[in-house]
């Protein structure tokens, strides 16, 4: 005995393809580009403009309430504040009054400047510098389990396995 509740049978229903060239026609639904771009632009919000260029030097913003990485941390690495001023465009978001006037700011963002040539030694050292000395440190630390751990025979229990990319110096990058 068959139960008809189980059979399945596309009675009444059309093609899905039909349903859904009937749905963009009416204008249910499109995919032209700009009502692709306008959707995208209603969801996907930029918290901060992008940081102007400004010869000489990297820009940045800084957050004014990091408790992590606060601004006077940056100000003793030689960062300046970019005034409005300094860059067209940005006059929008030109702090009016308070301890920043001048300043262009988004909510608690504040757009500093540090010299290029300090950046990059700046960059050099925390991303170059000093993962290399870290290298070397578990370099010198394998080196002596090499030597040291043995089995019952003699024989060592630690090997150096790879192609030797630690020992070999990279070139400093331009970031």
């Amino acid at each position: 005995m068959s139960d008809d509740r189980l059979i399945k049978t596309n009675a009444g229903r059309e093609s899905r393809v039909k349903e859904d060239t009937e749905r963009n026609s009416n204008g249910l639904a499109s995919t032209s580009p700009d009502m692709v771009r306008s959707m995208m632009e209603k969801f996907i919000q930029e918290a901060l403009p992008e940081a102007p260029h400004v010869p000489g030097f990297h820009t940045c913003w800084l957050s004014t309430t990091s408790q992590y990485d606060p601004i006077h941390k940056r100000l003793r690495l030689g960062y300046t504040p970019v005034l409005a001023d300094e860059v067209v465009g940005f006059d929008h978001l030109k702090v009016k009054s308070g301890e920043n006037v001048g300043h262009i700011s988004v909510n608690e963002m504040v757009l500093y400047k540090l010299p290029e040539d300090m950046y990059q030694a700046i960059m050099t050292h925390f991303h170059h510098n000093a993962p290399k000395e870290e290298a070397e440190k578990l370099m010198i630390q394998q080196d002596q389990l090499v030597g040291t751990l043995r089995d019952s025979k003699g024989r060592p229990l630690v090997q150096r396995e790879g192609d030797g990319q630690l020992d070999t110096p990279a070139p400093a990058p331009t970031f």
